[in-house]
C-alpha cells in the first residue's frame, strides 16, 4: 500500500541546508559540498517552498537562520551525522577496508604461507576481523559450499563438483632431513634412498598420501613407513628429531628450514596445487579479493609467513 505524503522532503535540499546552518554563507556552504554558490541558493529556496516558511534572513553579507530553521536544524543535524557516517562505510566497502572474512585452509598452507599473509592483510586493514580455522579437506569444502566460510585454501584439490576450485600455484612435494643426515648432500631423494634410511609416511586416506604411496609404487620400491601422520608439519617435526625421511609440500618444507633441516627436492617428482575454494555462483567480495591478491602474492614470492 503506497503512503500518500504531501511533503517529500529531499535528503540532498537537507544536507545544503545543514551546510548553511553551519558555515551560514552560500559560498562557504557550497565550497563545503562541492557544489557551485547558485546551487546552494537555489536548493534553499526550493526547500523553502516545500516547507512552506523561511529558514534565512540576510544580515551583513550572512544567513541569520529563522527561529523555524534552528528547530528543524535540531531534528536535521543527527541525521546528517548518520549520513555521514553511512558515506564513510559505502567508502570503506568500496576500498574493502572494512567488514568480516571466515577463512579455512588445510594444514599445509594453514600452518605455514596464511599466517604472514593474515599480518600483511589486517595491517593495512584495522577495521577487519577474521574468523580463521584449519581443518581436514572434507570440513573446508563442506564449509565453503554451505557459506559458513567465505573462502577455504587447501592443496591437491584441482576441481570439485561442490565448490569452486581455482589452482593458485602448482609446486614439488620436497623431502625433509635433519643437516648431519647421510642425504642432507644428495641432489635428490628418492624412494630407494626413503627405503634405506626410513620415511614417515602421510595418512593414505589424504591426498598427498596417496600421491607419495603411488610414486613409490611407480619406482617399484615398497612403501614401509616407519611411522604414519595425518599432516605435513607433524612429519616434518619427527624428521627433525631423525625418525626418518620427510616427504612434504614445497610449503611446509620452506617453513620448516628453521628445524635444523635440510630441503632436498624429491624424485620422482610430485607436483600438487595451491587451490582457492569459494562458493559456486558466487563473486568475492572487494574485501575477500582483496585478501586473495596478498595470497597471490605471498605464493608467487615464495613466502612463508
Amino acid at each position: 500500500m503506497r503512503v500518500s505524503r504531501k511533503n517529500d522532503l529531499s535528503l540532498r535540499l537537507l544536507e545544503v541546508f545543514g551546510a548553511v546552518m553551519l558555515r551560514r554563507t552560500t559560498v562557504d556552504a557550497a565550497a563545503d559540498l562541492g557544489i557551485s554558490q547558485p546551487a546552494v541558493s537555489l536548493s534553499i529556496k526550493q526547500l523553502e517552498a516545500q516547507l512552506g516558511f523561511s529558514l534565512f534572513q540576510r544580515r551583513n553579507q550572512r544567513l541569520q537562520p529563522t527561529e523555524e530553521a534552528r528547530s528543524l536544524f535540531a531534528r536535521v543535524e543527527p541525521i546528517l551525522l548518520q549520513l555521514r557516517l553511512v558515506e564513510g562505510h559505502v567508502r570503506e566497502l568500496r576500498t574493502g577496508t572494512t567488514g568480516h572474512l571466515r577463512i579455512m585452509a588445510t594444514p599445509p598452507l594453514g600452518h605455514s604461507v596464511i599466517p604472514g599473509v593474515l599480518r600483511s592483510f589486517l595491517a593495512e586493514r584495522p577495521d577487519v576481523t577474521v574468523d580463521y580455522d584449519i581443518r581436514r579437506m572434507e570440513h573446508v569444502i563442506e564449509e565453503v559450499e554451505t557459506g559458513s566460510a567465505d573462502i577455504g585454501i587447501a592443496l591437491g584439490l584441482e576441481r570439485h563438483q561442490a565448490v569452486d576450485v581455482r589452482v593458485l600455484r602448482s609446486d614439488r612435494m620436497m623431502a625433509l632431513v635433519p643437516e648431519t643426515h647421510p642425504l642432507a648432500g644428495v641432489e635428490a631423494v628418492t624412494p630407494i634412498d626413503c627405503a634405506e634410511h626410513g620415511v614417515i609416511g602421510l595418512d593414505q586416506v589424504s591426498r598427498l598420501g596417496m600421491l607419495l604411496r603411488h610414486a613409490f609404487d611407480t619406482e617399484g620400491v615398497s612403501y614401509r613407513p616407519r611411522v604414519i601422520v595425518r599432516y605435513c608439519h607433524t612429519s616434518a617435526v619427527l624428521a627433525s628429531v631423525g625418525i626418518g625421511v620427510s616427504i612434504v609440500d614445497s610449503f611446509t618444507a620452506r617453513f620448516m628450514t628453521h628445524h635444523g633441516l635440510v630441503v632436498r627436492p624429491f624424485r620422482p617428482e610430485i607436483s600438487i596445487g595451491a587451490c582457492l575454494l569459494t562458493q559456486q555462483g558466487a563473486p568475492p567480495s572487494r574485501l575477500l579479493s582483496g585478501f586473495i591478491e596478498k595470497l597471490e602474492q605471498a605464493l608467487d614470492a615464495g613466502e612463508d609467513g
